[in-house]
C-alpha cells in the first residue's frame, strides 16, 4: 500500500488553508500583523488581530513558506506528530477523513518533528494527508514555543487565539471538539 501510495503522489498538493497562510519564499515579510477574515463581508473589513499563538511562520514538506497569521480569526487545531509513532498513525486516518469537511473553518494543521524529512513525507503520502498543510519542524521550534514534550499532542486555539486544550485526544473526541467549533 505504501509503495502505491508514493507512486501515486506525494504532499505537493495545496488546500486553500495552506494556500492562505502560504509566503512566497521571496516575498517579503507582511506590512502589518493582521489577516483579513474569511468570506466576503458587505462594506470595509477589520483587520483581525493576531494572537501571539499565531505568530509564528514555518516551512511546509511541500516546500511552502506557512505563515500562521493568516489564520487569525478562525479556531486552529495543531497536531504535533513523529513519523515512527504508532499512535500518530492510528490518529491519522481519523485526520485525513474529517480534515477536508473543516478546512475553512477549523484549519487542522500538522507540525511534523522528531524524524527526518523523507519519513516525514512518507507519513503523509501513506496515511493521505497531502493537501493538509503539514510544517516540517525537525529542529523542534514549534515544539518548544508550545511546551510539546510527546508526540501525538494536539493543540486547539479558540478563535480569540488562547489556547483551549492541549494534549492527546482520541479520534471521537477530536471529531467531536472540532465540529463544536466550526459550529
Amino acid at each position: 500500500m505504501l509503495a502505491a501510495a508514493l507512486a501515486a503522489g506525494g504532499c505537493g498538493a495545496a488546500g486553500s488553508v495552506e494556500e492562505a497562510a502560504a509566503v512566497p519564499e521571496s516575498a517579503p515579510a507582511p506590512a502589518s500583523a493582521s489577516a483579513e477574515p474569511a468570506g466576503p463581508t458587505p462594506g470595509p473589513t477589520t483587520p483581525v488581530p493576531v494572537p501571539d499563538t499565531l505568530r509564528f511562520t514555518g516551512q511546509t514538506l511541500a516546500g511552502t513558506q506557512f505563515d500562521a497569521a493568516a489564520l487569525a480569526g478562525r479556531p486552529v487545531v495543531l497536531w504535533f506528530w513523529a513519523p515512527w509513532c504508532a499512535t500518530c498513525a492510528s490518529q491519522a486516518w481519523t485526520i485525513a477523513e474529517i480534515e477536508p469537511g473543516f478546512r475553512d473553518t477549523v484549519p487542522i494543521i500538522g507540525v511534523a518533528g522528531l524524524g527526518e524529512r523523507k519519513a516525514m513525507t512518507d507519513f503523509v503520502t501513506e496515511f493521505e494527508l497531502g493537501p493538509m498543510p503539514q510544517i516540517e519542524d525537525r529542529q523542534g521550534t514549534l515544539w518548544k514555543r508550545f511546551g510539546i514534550v510527546e508526540q501525538s499532542t494536539f493543540v486547539i486555539i479558540d478563535r480569540e487565539g488562547k489556547v483551549a486544550h492541549k494534549g492527546w485526544l482520541d479520534g471521537e473526541d477530536l471529531t467531536r471538539r472540532v465540529t463544536a467549533l466550526a459550529a
